[in-house]
Order: C-alpha cells, then structure tokens, then sequence
C-alpha cells in the first residue's frame, strides 16, 4: 500500500479537516523533501485555502522522486484548457511524476462561491476529463483541436499557446466520488477514484466498485492499473490523554458530514438515515453544539480509525488493505523524533502491500 500526506507537516493533521488556518508556502519545499527522504510514496494537496497548482509546484522543484497529486483541485470553475495547462507544466516540472485529482463540488458551492450555473455533475466531469484529454492530446501529437461537447467546444489551438509535446504524456485522472453517478464515470474516462472520508470500506465494495466496474465495462477498459486512493477519518495521537481531544474532533466531523445531503447516501448504506435525518435539522437550525452527541461509539468506530501513533499503523492497514491502493496519514513533525515516529508509520502501512485491493478493484471486470 503506498502512503500518501497532506500538508502542513507542522501542524497535527490526522485527515479529520482543512487546516484553520492557511498553508505556510514557504514551508512547502522543505516538507516535499522531507517526505522524500523518509519514504513516502506520494505528496497531495487540496484545494481549500491555497492555489493546489501552486503548491505542487513548489514541492516538485524540491523533490526528485517523490509522486505529487492534488486531492482534488475543483474542476468546473476552470475551463479544462486552463487545468490541461497547470496539469501539463508540472507534469514537465516533476519529470512525470504528476496525477490530476479532480472533484466536482456541491451544487451551492459552485453556484454561490463560484458564480456559475450548475448543471449534473456526473455527465459535466465527464465530458470535462474528456476535454482535458483533447487538450493534451493535440499538444502532444498536434493534431488539431476538435473537441465538441454539450459544455464544451474547442477548436482553436494556435502556436503561440501550444506548448507541444512532453516527454510523459501521460497524466493519471483521478476522481472525487460519493455516489454511484460518479464511480461510474471514473470507471469510464479516469485512472482512479478518491472517495470522500464518509465512505467506509463496505461502502466503497458494496457500492461504489460496482459502478465503476460498469462504467469501465461501458467504456471497454480494463481495471488493472486502477488506483482507489483514501484520505480516512483518524483520530490519532502521541498518548491516550491527546487522543481524547482528537476523538471528540471526529465526532464533530462524521455529524457534520451526516448533516450533509450529498453524503447521506453513505450513512442510509449502515443503516443510519434517522440519525442524518436528525443532524440535517440541527444543521438547518445552526445548531452546531447538539450534532456530536449524535454521534455514539459504534458510529464513531464505522468512520473513524482510532489509536496512538504506536497503533494507528496497524488499524488503518487492517481496515483498508484489502480495499483501497493508496491511503493518505500524517502525523505532526516537529523534532528529528517525529521525523523518525513518521518513517516508521510510513513504512508499517506499506508493508501490508496492495495486492488484495488490486483484486478487490478489477473484480469481475479484470
């Protein structure tokens, strides 16, 4: 299993939010490098708070070896040349070491935040990837442009904006997905497929492989080289006195996201669509305080994987080895002994390998 991270490195960062506070950029190169030389496959970031884009850049002119990915960069805002290009030029920067993750965002997000019309989002990401591939292929074969879409209709690509080809052309999209619409897209046009925290292991087996299985079929593609890549909910840290604190975070998180109508399909999944039901009325009143004791234990354990540094190695391989390809943790690292603490986490997840997710994957599509 390859182990991924989310900046900042400074700061705890068990996976459970975004940080309150902006990324220190002028960090990012130094945390790169340290991923680097402590084993780490891959480095991703997202978007909320920082341009994704630039962020991987910076940790590509630092690093040499080590695989960069935004976690997801929001797709429809963009226009898929604009993303093609940001794609393209840190795919030559890191000498090919970049994937695309892309995500849709809710509809008022979109709306509201972005100031665009909304339209579904399942056929838009798909026709989007599809234009971003255009893109990328007449760049790199100069075959002119001719893409038609119902969004999209690109036909004119002229030197002076032409970076031509590139020695790795071949850029991984990966997907942000919930529901069944979106795993069948990725199973269609992408190379992976990055759940949402709230989807837990039987979720993603029970519902979401399916329909990538049937999209990839639709599509005539194989799975072999499928990657399903997982930021999971983790409470974690140094002693069981500071894991009290992270525990009552992930409370707070798994209500919020149950409050949430795009993830309800992943709570009505365990049975647990009263108690959505519930959060959503708290959420609609603003009343924050009341959503965690929604939340009680066995619910807290089906979302969140719990334990100290000296165990969270081991629970998140037993709960997702046999699942995902790809799963993203870190810890704070401060001292040259959170440095040590980490590599150590690194390299336990890792030996617990990908072979049985990679069966899990392909099923009966392989």
């Amino acid at each position: 299993m390859k182990l991924e991270t989310l900046l900042p490195l400074g700061k705890v960062d068990p996976g459970l939010r975004a940080s309150e506070t902006p990324l220190d950029v002028a960090a990012v190169a130094d945390g790169a490098r340290l991923l680097e030389r402590i084993g780490y496959d891959s480095l991703i970031t997202e978007e909320t708070k920082d341009d994704p884009f630039v962020v991987m850049a910076l940790a590509a002119q630092a690093t040499g070896r080590l695989k960069l990915g935004t976690g997801v960069a929001i797709a429809f805002p963009r226009s898929p040349t604009v993303t093609a290009l940001s794609a393209w030029t840190l795919q030559k920067l890191s000498k090919g070491r970049f994937t695309l993750g892309l995500g849709s965002q809710v509809r008022g997000h979109i709306v509201r935040r972005y100031g665009m019309q909304w339209s579904a989002p399942g056929p838009w990401m798909r026709e989007y990837v599809q234009a971003v591939r255009a893109v990328w292929r007449s760049w790199q074969t100069g075959a002119p442009l001719a893409f038609e879409g119902e969004h999209y209709a690109l036909n004119l690509m002229v030197p002076l904006f032409d970076p031509g080809p590139i020695d790795h052309p071949d850029i991984p999209v990966h997907l942000a997905a919930v529901k069944p619409v979106m795993s069948r897209v990725a199973g269609e046009v992408a190379d992976g497929l990055r759940p949402h925290p709230v989807c837990t292991p039987s979720y993603i087996r029970d519902v979401m492989l399916p329909a990538v299985r049937e999209g990839a079929e639709r599509s005539g593609r194989s799975l072999a080289d499928f990657e399903l890549c997982m930021k999971p909910l983790v409470a974690s840290a140094r002693t069981e006195a500071e894991l009290a604190a992270k525990i009552r975070d992930a409370r707070a998180r798994i209500a919020f996201y149950a409050s949430t109508p795009a993830y309800a399909d992943a709570f009505d999944h365990l049975g647990l669509r009263r108690l959505a039901e519930m959060a959503k009325e708290l959420s609609k009143r603003q009343d924050w305080e009341k959503l965690p004791a929604l939340i009680p234990d066995d619910v807290l354990d089906a979302f969140a994987v719990i334990g100290t540094h000296d165990e969270i190695g081991e629970k998140l391989t037993a709960r997702w080895a046999d699942t995902v390809t790809r799963i993203e943790f870190s810890i704070a690292v401060e001292t040259e002994e959170d440095a040590e603490a980490l590599a150590a986490l690194a390299g336990r997840i890792q030996a617990g390998g990908e072979a049985t997710a990679r069966r899990t994957i392909v099923g009966a599509a392989g």
